[in-house]
C-alpha cells in the first residue's frame, strides 16, 4: 500500500458516532490515520469503527468538566501521539427568542463551545510534540441570520473566532487551527433535536431552495476537506474558514 501523508497520524474525532463525524473518521482511517473517536452513544461510535481496525471508540460526553482530559489520555494511551484534533461534536435545540429554555441554551454553550475550547486546551501540550493541527466544525457566517437557531448560530460563529484567535496564538507553537463550515448536509443532526420526518423534509425543502447548487451535502464531500487541510502538505493554512455549503452564504 503506497503511504500517505497521514500514514501513522493519531486523531481524535468528536462526534464520530454519525454524519459528518463518522464519514471524517473513515477517511481519516482510509489514509492510514488511527482515529479516535469521540461520542455520547456507544453503540454508534460501535458501529464507526466496525471492520475497522484503525478506528477506536471513546464514550464520553466532551460538555463534562472532566472529559477533555479523559480523551486526550484515552488517544495518547492508544496511539501513542496525537496530531490531530476534529472538533465536531454539536447539538442543535432551535428556538425563537422568547421561547429559549435557559438549561437548553446551556447545553447548546457547553456541547458547542465549552467543549471544542477545554479539549483544544487539554490537548495542547501533545498537538506541539509534533506540529499537531485543530479542525473546528462550524456552521454560518456572522453575517447571516439563522432565525430560530440563534444560539446554535451564535456558537458556530464564536467558534470561528476562536478558530482566527488561536492561529496567531498558537503558530510560534507550530499548531495550526483552521475552520471547515458545512452547509446544510445529510446528517441526523435534527432527528437528534427531536423533529419530526414531515418537520425536517419542511425545513430542508426551504433551505434547499436557497442553495445555489440545489442539494445537500453529502458527510463525505464535508470530511473531505476536514482530512485534506489536516495534511501536511496543507501546512501554510491557519486561522481560516472555508465554507463547504454549496453557495448560500453568497447567495
Amino acid at each position: 500500500m503506497t503511504k500517505t501523508s497521514l500514514q501513522g497520524q493519531s486523531v481524535i474525532v468528536t462526534g464520530g458516532g454519525t454524519g459528518i463525524g463518522r464519514a471524517t473518521a473513515h477517511q481519516f482511517a482510509r489514509e492510514g490515520a488511527q482515529v479516535l473517536v469521540v461520542g455520547r452513544n456507544a453503540e454508534n461510535l460501535e458501529r464507526t469503527a466496525e471492520g475497522r481496525p484503525g478506528i477506536r471508540t471513546f464514550v464520553a460526553d466532551v460538555a463534562a468538566p472532566k472529559a477533555p482530559a479523559r480523551i486526550v489520555t484515552a488517544a495518547v494511551e492508544a496511539f501513542g501521539r496525537l496530531d490531530v484534533l476534529v472538533n465536531n461534536a454539536a447539538v442543535t435545540r432551535p428556538a425563537p427568542l422568547g421561547t429559549i429554555d435557559r438549561d437548553v441554551a446551556q447545553q447548546q454553550l457547553d456541547t458547542n463551545l465549552i467543549g471544542p475550547l477545554m479539549l483544544a486546551q487539554a490537548a495542547l501540550p501533545r498537538l506541539e510534540d509534533g506540529g499537531g493541527t485543530i479542525v473546528n466544525i462550524t456552521a454560518n457566517g456572522p453575517g447571516r441570520a439563522f432565525p430560530g437557531n440563534s444560539v446554535y448560530g451564535s456558537t458556530k460563529v464564536a467558534l470561528d473566532f476562536l478558530t482566527h484567535t488561536w492561529a496567531v496564538e498558537l503558530s510560534p507553537r507550530n499548531i495550526r487551527v483552521v475552520s471547515v463550515a458545512p452547509g446544510i448536509t445529510q446528517t441526523p443532526v435534527l432527528t437528534h433535536a427531536g423533529f419530526t420526518p414531515e418537520e425536517i423534509a419542511a425545513s430542508r425543502d426551504e433551505i434547499l431552495a436557497r442553495v445555489p447548487l440545489g442539494r445537500a451535502a453529502r458527510p463525505e464531500e464535508i470530511a473531505w476537506w476536514i482530512v485534506n487541510v489536516a495534511r501536511p502538505e496543507a501546512g501554510y493554512l491557519t486561522g481560516s474558514v472555508i465554507r463547504v455549503d454549496g453557495g448560500i452564504n453568497i447567495a
